[in-house]
């Protein structure tokens, strides 16, 4: 069919104003850093609702129309690349909150919600969703879930999943799956949920949520510890989970360079440790007790002083000491900045292995002819490690090196490729490293069963 046929199609479906087409797409992009490359496609569709949704995915289906979704466009795996034979469906009209639940502790909304939004919402009606992560003010909900994404606090709360309760999808042929419960148990037959949940917008679209809320603590302090030994970053942690273990809600990790790099002359924040240290780890406590939970959290900090777990620390004692504290480790775009072009990585890998895994993999990326920054930093209580890499050009061979060292260093240890980024375009090609082949072929089995013709987000995942 061609793409004015395709074009009047949806005119039956969606008012003129939420079909873009023509000149008009120059002004849209496919990520929110690449805003200086118009976006290639027959039409971008701004659906209102889930009804819509579902009239624009049957349209395609019988016509084979190949769909790229778009959220926030925060992703980082190309996820949202589109050429000009593709339909691209965002989400961003798509962006109500329907219903906050103080007695249930549950949020209900629209997949097109920004997530930062959702959790200043929550917060008026003194709950928490624990979802943090630096993109949080871009991303939306939908994306979130059909990613998976985890953050800062996965640690304590998990990733995305546990905190999915019910939500709506359409599928391929445009059959609306709506399970919008709000049960913390349902063992009644197959969680389908589980299906959309970090299958990467391949096996249908989240159009609505249900997610898991939790009283907003009253208190939050946080603390910024340093040692040059990977050892003792591990009996910190454990010291702090058998101390403070209720109200533990993140335990994070900066290398050298990452640290030099976040309070160097180049940003804003505050150096509050010398910057001659290997490690630096961010510590968050979360509590309910206004009289007594600094004290218990210094007293446990103090501790680690005198115990000769760390070399040195400090405490965040009001919010704007800690808004800067946590600005070193999230404001991962300055990493990014430094060199025009950059790889980004988000290995999962044993946290016993992290030190000795990461020192290996700077070795060699060290040796590799073209790099010429190297960040890493990540979630370490929960073994996700992020790198970005910066190079001196985007040449192939040079990407190809980089992956090789990041994704067989990984291997090793049967780590994973992607802890919470996912797969999409840019690693396909390195999945076999983190899944069998028979993990995979099930896997294509499930989308060819969902979506036989293969037109929603062709080409992700496998």
């Amino acid at each position: 069919m061609s793409d004015i046929n395709i074009i009047s199609l949806f005119e039956s479906i969606l008012d003129k104003s939420s079909i873009i087409t023509g000149e008009k797409l120059k002004s849209r992009f496919y990520h929110i850093w690449k805003t200086d490359i118009p976006l290639e496609s027959i039409c971008l569709l701004l659906p209102k609702d889930t009804d819509q949704v579902s009239a624009i995915l049957k349209t395609c289906n019988d016509n084979n129309q190949e769909i790229i979704v778009h959220g926030g466009l925060t992703n980082l795996v190309g996820s949202t690349k589109s050429t000009k034979n593709q339909v691209v469906v965002s989400l961003e009209k798509m962006n109500n909150i329907i219903e906050i639940d103080e007695k249930g502790k549950t949020v209900t909304c629209e997949s097109g919600v920004i997530i930062e939004d959702i959790i200043n919402s929550v917060k008026e009606k003194d709950l928490l969703l624990p979802l943090n992560f630096g993109a949080r003010g871009s991303a939306q909900i939908g994306g979130a879930v059909s990613t998976n994404a985890g953050g800062l606090r996965v640690f304590k709360y998990g990733m995305t999943r546990s905190l999915v309760l019910g939500l709506e999808a359409v599928l391929p042929d445009g059959t609306l799956i709506s399970s919008l419960k709000k049960l913390m148990k349902d063992n009644s037959g197959y969680d389908l949920k589980q299906f959309f949940i970090g299958s990467e917008g391949t096996l249908g679209i989240v159009t609505k949520v249900v997610l898991r809320l939790y009283q907003h603590p009253k208190t939050r302090y946080t603390a910024l510890a340093v040692t040059n030994d990977y050892q003792k970053v591990l009996n910190l942690l454990r010291f702090m989970e058998d101390k403070i273990s209720k109200n533990l809600t993140a335990f994070e990790l900066l290398w050298n360079d990452t640290y030099k790099q976040m309070v160097s002359d180049k940003t804003m924040y505050n150096k509050y440790l010398p910057d001659n240290y290997k490690y630096y780890v961010f510590i968050e406590y979360m509590g309910g007790d206004f009289e007594n939970d600094y004290n218990t959290f210094e007293k446990a900090v103090m501790e680690t002083l005198e115990q000769g777990l760390v070399d040195d620390a400090v405490l965040g004692k009001n919010e704007k000491e800690q808004l800067n504290i946590w600005g070193i480790r999230e404001d991962v775009a300055v990493l990014a900045e430094e060199k025009k072009f950059d790889q980004q990585f988000d290995i999962s890998i044993p946290v016993a292995q992290i030190g000795e895994v990461i020192d290996k993999t700077i070795n060699e990326l060290k040796n590799c002819k073209g790099v010429e920054t190297i960040f890493p930093f990540g979630h370490v209580a929960d073994g996700n490690i992020h790198f970005i890499i910066g190079k001196n050009s985007d040449d192939d061979d040079l990407k190809s090196n980089i992956n090789e060292i990041i994704y067989s260093n990984t291997e090793l240890v049967k780590g994973s490729i992607s802890a919470e980024h996912g797969i999409g375009l840019d690693k396909k090609k390195y999945l076999i490293k983190s899944r069998s082949k028979d993990e995979i072929e099930l896997m294509k089995l499930i989308k060819k069963s969902i979506d036989p013709k293969n037109i929603l987000n062709p080409g992700r995942v496998f």
